[in-house]
């Protein structure tokens, strides 16, 4: 006979109150779950430290990356199990190819919630790049193209009717060292990163990407195609664990009801901005806090939209949206 913890017994009624399936009770399974070191992934550092994934029956050791296209490859060959990031043309093709699949939603735009900011080096903006309509002809930062970095200047640039020269340079630090110094003119990013770069006088914000993107579905949760068909337990348990950790994210520091603030900034400094005293750190991971989809529910709509765009630029094959999505295991948007 199995018996439930009080936290256990309430994570599963999150879940299932969330639209997912309760998972069954797995034995201490060990997986691994790729993340970036950004305040956007913090529901999986939640679930890790305060017992979320362990209570769903899973033993998870995190796997850090400094961008989305290693992550999705790391998926597809089996290192890791699960991760959170950025729809790419890598993972679409990943996706095509049968190795991998988009199982829910994690970080999103909302209206009424500060979220990823437009910006501009300080020559940029001395020269007159003051709003994104003036960034006709300027360089924008992207890690690869296909990358989400691409696809926000693209969908920037089409609704101002400007041409952006895109750039890529692999990592997002060797991005912000590029900004910083002017070897480029422009990017966008979380909030978290973008209001401490602004204040260092280097950079400057000129607009928000939610003006350009509404309802963005920034990040997403997925897995390898035989763990979405074949793990279905696991699967469920691994998304109601990061579930409840977007939840205590959320009502910490997007919505402020849990008065957990300070302990949340604590339990994420962990794991973000690690070489910056805690008193450093607080505001910008307080000044980054975006939504985390309650329940990892998919922003369906905008995943559609994301695909259209690499198909129309000729960066993935003609691949359906059913290929790249699961919509068994959340509710849809």
């Amino acid at each position: 006979m199995t018996h439930l913890t009080r936290r256990h017994a309430l994570g599963l009624m999150a879940a299932a109150g969330a639209g997912l399936a309760a998972p069954a009770l797995a034995s201490n399974r060990k997986i691994t779950v790729g993340a970036l070191r950004f305040t956007s992934h913090a529901a999986s550092f939640v679930a890790l430290e305060r017992g979320y994934f362990k209570d769903a029956g899973l033993d998870v050791e995190l796997k850090f990356f400094q961008a989305a296209q290693p992550m999705a490859v790391a998926i597809a060959s089996g290192d890791v199990d699960y991760a959170v990031t950025a729809v790419s043309g890598g993972l679409v093709s990943l996706a095509d190819k049968g190795a991998i699949k988009v199982i829910g939603g994690a970080l999103s735009e909302e209206a009424g919630i500060d979220g990823q900011k437009i910006l501009v080096s300080d020559a940029a903006f001395q020269a007159g790049a003051t709003s994104p309509a003036m960034l006709d002809g300027k360089s924008f930062g992207m890690s690869t193209a296909g990358s989400s970095f691409h696809y926000m200047g693209s969908k920037i640039a089409a609704k101002e009717g400007i041409t952006l020269k895109f750039k890529p340079l692999q990592k997002v630090g060797a991005i912000i060292g590029a900004l910083k110094s002017g070897q480029i003119d422009a990017w966008s990013i979380v909030p978290h990163i973008a209001k401490p770069l602004a204040g260092s006088g280097a950079v400057h914000i000129i607009g928000n990407v939610s003006d350009y993107i509404p309802d963005y579905q920034v990040t997403t949760t997925f897995t390898s195609a035989k763990n979405a068909a074949d793990e279905r337990d696991m699967t469920a348990a691994f998304l109601a664990g990061f579930s409840q950790g977007g939840a205590d994210f959320n009502a910490a520091l997007v919505d402020k009801t849990s008065g957990e603030a300070d302990a949340m900034i604590d339990l994420i400094h962990k794991y973000v901005y690690t070489d910056k005293p805690r008193e450093a750190a607080a505001k910008s991971i307080a000044n980054g806090a975006m939504r985390i989809n309650a329940g990892a529910a998919l922003n369906v709509a905008s995943i559609k939209d994301q695909l259209d765009w690499f198909k129309s630029e000729n960066l993935v094959p003609d691949v359906a949206l059913e290929t790249l999505i699961d919509t068994s295991y959340v509710k849809t948007l």
